[in-house]
């Protein structure tokens, strides 16, 4: 096998081993809120909501030690060993507790930050400058079929069903438990490179780096802060997406038995045009003529439309409402085609703006990855916690107005790194402060 050849090789299987375990997870989190509401024990008293924000501040904490336990471990050791944590966060709705509940939120959280500084590591030395929009976009559409596989179980397991009863939990989590193990067991079939960029010698780069704080300096460097605004808005939309939007469907009852199910059919056309969208744009970037702009252009404007449409079609008290739904609508009668077609925009636009932002870090940061994803993952992690805990309190209105606000300064703040980057790369990654 050829060294470019091995190379794609390694991304395809990175992509399918995240598939599996997000295959898990994704629809872990699609679910949670739901499952939760439908929980029998009344020992129980866990918020689907408030774990996804200890996962995801956590997360953002984590970011900060990220790169050393990458640059110590490696990143394949480093994701086979955060695969395990995903797994035991997902055992845990087997059979759960209020404890092991948050105790896990907490493990997961710091393994999440682990997994994504590796994962961004291993893209970029596996890919250069010509290949990493290429494989950006392969490895985000891998990644973003788990939302398909595994909302499609959901959606026929339970169908007609207005109750989540403990044999169906059980029967779920033990499913995506297993899925989750298959993933990360996979990270074992990743190869070594062996053209100049070796895992050793990125490793080795990535330590150094952190020795002379320049781990620390990127955090303040004109394009990291500009990048940040862009990226706080992905945290932002990732928590409606994946936790918020299924969870409004499920609380429609104008929607009828199909309002279960529905929460599956949502994460798949989510998934739809997460695949779609990955797979497209990682064509596209083949041929850099036109860059990154028009995409995250697209990806802004399918974002207001499917806002307008969701404030328009679903209740504003879904986001909070009790065990028994909402009965109330917004400005017309709750359509269940017109909440899919949502869904798909949801998942279209969010591809348009993280393939984009993957692509343009490894292209920045080409020669020390793994503090740039770090800091990718740290904003976009704590904007996520933060808006999984007003979700808790906010009505539907007001999440979709902060989206909208962030999303339209993230995306003149993309536009501004992106007229600069060649600029940048051809100076050399000196993490210039502002």
């Amino acid at each position: 096998m050829s060294p470019k050849s091995k190379k794609l090789f390694n991304i395809i299987v990175l992509g399918i081993a995240f598939m599996f375990m997000f295959t898990a997870f994704q629809t872990c989190g699609n679910v949670a809120q739901t499952v939760i509401t439908n929980l029998n024990n009344t020992n129980f008293h866990g918020s689907g909501y408030t774990s996804m924000a200890i996962i995801y501040g956590v997360f953002s904490a984590s970011n900060l030690i990220s790169p050393s336990v990458v640059a110590v471990v490696g990143p394949q050791l480093s994701m086979f060993v955060s695969g395990l944590f995903y797994s035991i966060y997902i055992a845990v709705f087997i059979q759960p507790f209020t404890w092991s509940f948050y105790t896990a939120s907490v493990f997961i959280g710091i393994a999440a930050a682990v997994l994504w500084t590796a994962q961004g590591n291993c893209l970029t030395i596996n890919s250069d400058e010509n290949t990493i929009g290429r494989n950006s976009g392969i490895f985000w559409a891998l990644l973003q079929s788990s939302l398909f596989f595994g909302n499609l179980y959901i959606y026929f397991a339970w169908r007609g069903k207005t109750h989540i009863s403990e044999s169906d939990r059980r029967t779920v989590f033990i499913a995506l438990t297993v899925f989750s193990l298959v993933g990360t067991f996979l990270f074992f079939l990743i190869r070594k490179p062996e053209e100049s960029n070796t895992l050793e010698e990125e490793v080795s780069s990535t330590d150094e780096s952190i020795v002379d704080n320049s781990s620390i300096k990127l955090y303040f460097t004109k394009e990291i802060l500009l990048l940040s605004v862009t990226t706080a808005y992905t945290g932002l939309e990732l928590t409606f997406f994946s936790g918020v939007y299924g969870t409004c469907i499920g609380a429609v009852n104008r929607f009828g038995t199909e309002e279960k199910s529905l929460i599956g059919l949502s994460g798949i056309f989510i998934g739809i045009g997460e695949i779609l969208g990955g797979g497209f744009f990682g064509l596209v970037n083949k041929d850099n003529r036109f860059g990154r702009n028009p995409v995250v252009m697209l990806g802004i404007v399918v974002h207001f439309i499917a806002f307008y449409l969701i404030f328009y079609n679903i209740p504003n008290d879904a986001p909070i409402a009790s065990f028994e739904g909402t009965d109330n609508s917004a400005y017309m009668n709750p359509s269940k085609e017109l909440a899919i077609l949502c869904s798909f925009l949801l998942g279209l636009g969010d591809s348009c703006f993280n393939t984009q932002l993957l692509s343009i870090l490894g292209f920045l940061y080409s020669e020390d990855s793994a503090p740039a994803f770090a800091v990718f993952k740290f904003v976009q992690s704590i904007c996520a916690a933060i808006a999984f805990f007003y979700s808790n309190y906010l009505l539907l209105q007001w999440q979709l107005l902060i989206m909208a606000v962030v999303g339209f300064f993230g995306t003149i703040s993309f536009f501004t790194v992106e007229w600069e980057a060649a600029a940048f790369v051809a100076r050399g990654s000196d993490y210039r402060s502002i």
